[in-house]
């Protein structure tokens, strides 16, 4: 379970009656470069908060230098604490990925300095969940860490959705996060990309971590930089221009218009075997059974990946010296065809087994 002590810093930007956008509290601090980042993803700045529907979300979060930050968005209406405030966001910087245990913090401290516009209820709030692990209030709740447990993170998201939606297409999905690809995905709006992208990882059960995934992303040298020196991600984005930046993915998601796109350069990768064909119907078979839970569903698309990984171990034999290799030319005796060889060596350099693809 993840700690108190990944909880890092917190802060909160205000925009005034002028639309002036401004730092106005942080704890303990928070570097000024990612002030400054953090201001360009929450949108206040160019006048894309909620009012104008750039996020349709009042909580969103993203990945940054290995940093996971939180900020949920308040909409300020004839509060007597902020007189001269629109909005403000709170934000929480930490090391861990749960959405769900930092939106419901988030929540409170955001609702702590909405009443009283001072940030030493929500400094009060935030040190007693670093020191003890829970806060407590009287009106907005109680927040304790060790009500969110980390199997949950992957476990109870809405993965049949995913196959519902895409039906035997989403082998390429599954593909592209087997042999850990480059994955984008595209929605206008920020709800809808946030709840897909975290989804995604419950499709890995056996790698179970959330490194790899980049919920919200922009079209900025900052954010592409970042991607570009990633081998492999799952990325969110709102602008539809980022379908031209084919460099960027592998495969490309659009959500509103329910399409799967391979670039080109990695058609080569997806080419389709019985093996892929069975897993597809397999998902979406159990998919469409109405009495199995998310978690249910989840729990079958890892065991039938265990076994595709265990059939991979399997074709391994001791060469001269006792180590495991596959042979390509007993491979061919099988008469294994070369659209599958060629998956199973991307499949053993993806899990990293210390096998070698030989004829």
């Amino acid at each position: 379970m993840a700690g108190k002590f990944d909880l890092l810093a917190t802060g909160i930007i205000e925009k005034d009656v002028n639309n002036d956008v401004l730092w106005t509290w942080c704890y303990p601090s928070i570097p000024s470069e990612y002030k400054t980042y953090i201001v360009n993803k929450c949108g206040l700045e160019n006048d894309l908060g909620l009012d104008h529907s750039h996020h349709s979300a009042s909580f969103y979060y993203y990945h940054h230098n290995y940093y996971w930050f939180y900020l949920h968005q308040t909409d300020v209406i004839e509060v007597r604490s902020l007189p001269k405030v629109k909005q403000f966001v709170l934000v929480l910087q930490t090391r861990d990925f749960n959405p769900e245990k930092y939106e419901n913090l988030s929540q409170i401290l955001s609702k702590a300095y909405s009443e009283t516009g001072n940030p030493a209820n929500v400094l009060q709030l935030y040190l007693s969940v670093f020191v003890k692990g829970t806060c407590c209030t009287e009106d907005n709740g109680t927040f304790m860490i060790n009500t969110f447990d980390t199997c949950n993170i992957f476990s109870t998201v809405p993965a049949k959705d995913v196959v519902n939606m895409f039906g035997l297409e989403t082998i390429l999905i599954f593909t592209a996060l087997l042999l850990r690809k480059r994955i984008i995905v595209y929605h206008h709006q920020m709800d809808s990309l946030l709840s897909f992208v975290r989804t995604l990882p419950a499709f890995m059960w056996h790698r179970q971590h959330s490194i790899f995934i980049y919920p919200y992303m922009q079209l900025t040298d900052i954010d592409i930089s970042e991607l570009l020196a990633q081998p492999a991600y799952v990325a969110g984005f709102q602008d539809a221009a980022v379908e031209g930046k084919t460099e960027l993915y592998d495969v490309f998601v659009n959500l509103p218009a329910v399409e799967i796109t391979v670039a080109a350069h990695a058609k080569e990768m997806f080419i389709m075997t019985k093996t892929h064909k069975d897993i597809a119907v397999f998902m979406t078979r159990k998919a469409q059974i109405p009495s199995m839970t998310d978690k249910l569903f989840i729990k079958e698309v890892a065991n039938k990946t265990n076994e595709l990984l265990k059939g991979l171990q399997n074709l391994a034999v001791k060469d001269e010296s006792g180590q495991d290799v596959i042979k390509l030319s007993e491979l061919k005796e099988n008469k294994i065809t070369p659209a599958l060889i060629n998956f199973l060596k991307n499949l053993a350099e993806s899990e990293g087994y210390p096998y070698i693809l030989q004829s």
